[in-house]
C-alpha cells in the first residue's frame, strides 16, 4: 500500500479515535471519520499483548493487502482505523479479508457503484 494512503501521525490516530465512528466485528473494530483530504488514509491498530511483533507484522502485512486492493473503491475523504482483536491471530486471509469487507460494507465506505 503506498504511503500516502498510510495513516501514520499520532495526532491523526488521536483525532479518529476521539471524533471517529467505529463498528465492530469479532476479528477486528473499524474506527473511520470523514475528513477534507481528497485522499482515503488507513491505519493498524495492534497490541503487543498480541504476541511477539513477527507474529503482529505478519497480521499488519496481510491486513495492507486486503485494504491494497479495496482502495479504488471506497470513497474517498476518510481516515479508517482498523484495530486487531486476539481472535485474528488464528484466522484466515480469507476470513480477515471477509472481515475487511462486512465492516467497509456496514460503515458505506464503498462507493454506489461497487456495491450494486
Amino acid at each position: 500500500m503506498n504511503k500516502k494512503y498510510r495513516l501514520r501521525k499520532k495526532s491523526d490516530f488521536q483525532s479518529t479515535y476521539k471524533k471517529g465512528r467505529s463498528l465492530g466485528h469479532p476479528l477486528l473494530v473499524m474506527i473511520y471519520r470523514k475528513t477534507n483530504k481528497s485522499d482515503i488514509r488507513v491505519g493498524f491498530s495492534i497490541t503487543k499483548k498480541f504476541g511477539k511483533a513477527v507474529k503482529r507484522n505478519r497480521i499488519k502485512r496481510q491486513l495492507r493487502e486486503i485494504v491494497r486492493s479495496q482502495l479504488n473503491k471506497l470513497n474517498p475523504g476518510y481516515d479508517i482505523i482498523f484495530v486487531v482483536r486476539k481472535e485474528a491471530g488464528e484466522a484466515s486471509f480469507k476470513d480477515l479479508e471477509s472481515a475487511v469487507n462486512n465492516l467497509l460494507i456496514r460503515g458505506k465506505l464503498y462507493r454506489q457503484s461497487d456495491t450494486e
